[in-house]
């Protein structure tokens, strides 16, 4: 019989009030992502983890800003405050997330030179995580995915989980957006053209 995973996306101290990318109430998600945590018989989590001086880091590009948008190889990349520094507090998980039910931790953004929004590739949407292979091995057919943000990580993760062949929702009450321009609307349009269940 074919299983359901839940997929907590990005659940890091960073991404919570008070860290260096900051999602607006991203915190508030941490009670209704652990009673998702307790519910689900198979959990994965991701962790953004990057190394000191990432490509994507606006410090990194000399008289760029956070949330301007430079070209590179791989297309139009979003650069962001330094967040979720390898061995950070900020990398960590919320210390109220109970995360240790997780039967896997995919860490992404680890490399270099190429950002990772998606839990299942690289932002070149050509590296493969990994993920896919594990869950498929595993026998799992389903995803529901929760967590931060819904307009980039979540949302990147949600469609590249159905490009994958995987039955997909997600569970809106518990994500949080960064909403940059407008982009939750147009994440919410991308994901339910793809077919994603939004619940």
């Amino acid at each position: 019989m074919a299983q359901k995973a839940l997929i907590v996306i990005d659940v890091q101290n960073d991404f919570c009030p008070g860290g260096a990318l900051a999602v607006e109430n991203g915190d508030e998600i941490v009670p209704l992502v652990n009673h998702l945590i307790a519910s689900h018989d198979h959990v994965v989590l991701t962790q953004d983890w990057h190394p000191a001086g990432h490509s994507s880091f606006a410090s990194r590009h000399e008289g760029k800003a956070p949330f301007e948008t430079i070209e590179v190889s791989y297309g139009p990349q979003t650069l962001w405050p330094d967040h979720c520094v390898q061995g950070s507090t900020g990398s960590e998980f919320h210390p109220e997330l109970e995360w240790t039910r997780a039967e896997m931790v995919i860490r992404k953004g680890f490399r270099p030179e190429i950002d990772s929004y998606s839990a299942f590739f690289e932002n070149d949407h050509a590296t493969p995580t990994g993920l896919s292979g594990y869950l498929k091995e595993r026998g799992i057919a389903e995803v529901v995915l929760a967590g931060l943000a819904t307009d980039f990580c979540v949302g990147f993760s949600a469609l590249d989980a159905v490009t994958c062949g995987f039955k997909t929702s997600v569970v809106m009450q518990a994500c949080r957006a960064i909403d940059l321009d407008g982009s939750l609307a147009a994440m919410t349009d991308k994901m339910r053209a793809a077919g994603v269940h939004l619940l």
